[in-house]
């Protein structure tokens, strides 16, 4: 790797937490550095997300280096078992952290990378390629262009900005495009800034994670407000795997995160959110009365507005000339892929990882934060806070540092596996399976307003019956490998009636032991 100079220093992408973090830790090892930051601040991505509060108590937000920068300047730490959101988190740690002294001059601002290369070397010359060093094209907000030399870059800039899209295959539903005006990705601000956007209308959330989690607890308390305000839930898994979907409840580290999904659970039971499952979005469809979201032969009854939670993607565009290696399913480093794959990935934690994970077949690039998640959901701060420090230490050369654990993460509570054809569990659930029998009392039937296509299949929201808690997590770590994980749930899909297009799902044996 070339020698870091201020001609040619570590450039980090992106001022958000990890991006932060990552100078913070050069600043403390006196390595020449610059952050470049696309918006006008410092945390500009976690403002689009202010209002919303986050899971992990403030003593789970913070970087070490960084609080080693600022106490020494009077600056007040949070109460640590306090729960921040995005906003406070920006304005009470990160806008103090970049104003530091041993930060603020090395900020730019209004820097947009476009694309990064080597110097005077494409991608497929190999000829004194470890020597040149990386080149970055900077789009500024004032629409000038910048060229940057740099010996390593750290691409910290986060997937905020390129959510997932409605459509189940990965690509835009037909007609989502053209109904972009009455869809929000992300969260959006139910009870402050879009509160008229939601109020008395009907609202539909794709989504399963925490996300959608948030926007449905904030559209159900604008219902009790707002008359008229109707919420349907539409999830791609299948009723069996909900359980899962629900989380760890009481055994998660995190109480906050395991009380969302409990709250979730509440809200379907009462009818107030109405919850569809097994649904994949094909088509958005405008009409008179408003729009209708079509899955197949299925279809919802008309909606005013919908909000897409499906997760978010890494922009890898700008990454076009280098030689990553990422795992083709994931998008995540080869090496971190199997610890975070949601197909395999079981337990809901992942073991600390740093430098070794997160290297690429290029010599000095390093993505890290959420962005090295790829589409892989559940990343912590406290993750990419470790991936920071290691990837910082090991580019000052100190190797044992860089390959040094520094990081327990919270337990989720949630064991999770495959399942094979029919939703059965492949072995004894190690969490204690339950039978729950299949009543029509149990199911919401979903009455469409416009006539469907010949042969559409009526829509039948299932109500999660009772189920015992999941195994504590002493227990779960016997479930947490591959050949194991499958043990941790078991569900079957069973006709109701006489007719085969109304199906009762019944829920994994606990709140936490759904199969994923």
């Amino acid at each position: 790797m070339l020698t870091i100079t201020a001609d040619t220093p570590v450039v980090i992408i992106g001022a958000g937490p990890v991006g932060l973090a990552a100078a913070a830790h050069l600043a403390e090892r006196g390595l020449p550095f610059l952050v470049l930051e696309a918006g006008p601040q410092a945390g500009y991505s976690v403002l689009s997300w202010g209002h919303v509060q986050l899971f992990s108590p403030w003593r789970y937000s913070l970087d070490k280096a960084a609080l080693r920068l600022l106490e020494p300047t009077g600056w007040k730490s949070p109460a640590p078992e306090a729960y921040p959101t995005g906003r406070a988190l920006v304005e009470r740690y990160l806008a103090p952290l970049a104003a530091h002294p041993a930060l603020a001059p090395h900020l730019r601002l209004g820097r947009r990378v476009a694309a990064i290369t080597r110097e005077g070397v494409d991608k497929l010359s190999n000829a004194g390629r470890e020597q040149a060093p990386f080149l970055l094209h900077i789009e500024r907000a004032d629409g000038g262009e910048e060229l940057l030399r740099a010996s390593a870059v750290i691409d910290a800039s986060g997937t905020y900005g390129t959510p997932n899209p409605l459509g189940a295959s990965g690509l835009p539903a037909m007609g989502e495009r053209a109904a972009a005006a009455s869809i929000f990705y992300g969260i959006p601000d139910v009870l402050g800034a879009h509160r008229e956007r939601y109020a008395g209308k009907r609202v539909l959330v794709a989504g399963s994670g925490h996300s959608a989690f948030n926007a449905l607890l904030e559209l159900a308390s604008l219902a009790q407000e707002a008359p008229g305000t109707q919420i349907t839930w539409a999830v791609r898994r299948g009723g069996e795997r909900m359980g899962q979907a629900y989380g760890g409840g009481a055994n998660d580290a995190l109480p906050a995160r395991g009380e969302l999904g409990q709250r979730i659970r509440t809200l379907v039971d009462a009818g107030v959110v109405r919850l569809v499952t097994g649904w994949r979005t094909d088509r958005v469809e405008r009409i008179p009365t408003g729009l209708v979201v079509h899955a197949g032969t299925r279809a919802l009854a008309p909606l005013d507005e919908i909000v897409v939670a499906t997760g978010l993607r890494p922009d890898l565009a700008p990454l076009a000339e280098l030689r990553l290696g990422l795992d083709p399913a994931v998008e995540a480093p080869t090496a971190l892929a199997p610890l975070i794959d949601p197909n395999f990935h079981s337990c809901g934690t992942v073991r600390p990882h740093g430098v070794d994970e997160l290297s690429h077949p290029e010599p000095g690039f390093f993505i890290v934060g959420m962005k090295s998640y790829g589409r892989a959901p559940t990343f912590l701060l406290l993750t990419g806070y470790e991936q920071a420090r290691s990837v910082t230490a090991a580019l000052a050369g100190d190797w044992e540092a860089a390959r040094r654990v520094e990081l327990e993460l919270p337990e989720t509570g949630v064991c999770s596996g495959p399942v094979v054809a029919g939703g059965a569990s492949t072995g004894a659930s190690c969490c204690g399976p339950t039978e729950t029998p299949v009543t029509t009392s149990s199911l919401i039937e979903l009455s469409p307003v416009v006539a469907l296509p010949k042969g559409a299949a009526l829509i039948a929201l299932s109500q999660p019956a009772e189920a015992s808690s999941c195994c504590a997590p002493a227990v779960q770590a016997s479930c947490c490998e591959p050949e194991a994980k499958a043990d941790c749930c078991g569900a079957v899909a069973e006709p109701v009636g006489e007719t085969d297009k109304l199906v009762a799902l019944v829920p994994a044996s606990g709140s936490s032991c759904g199969c994923q």
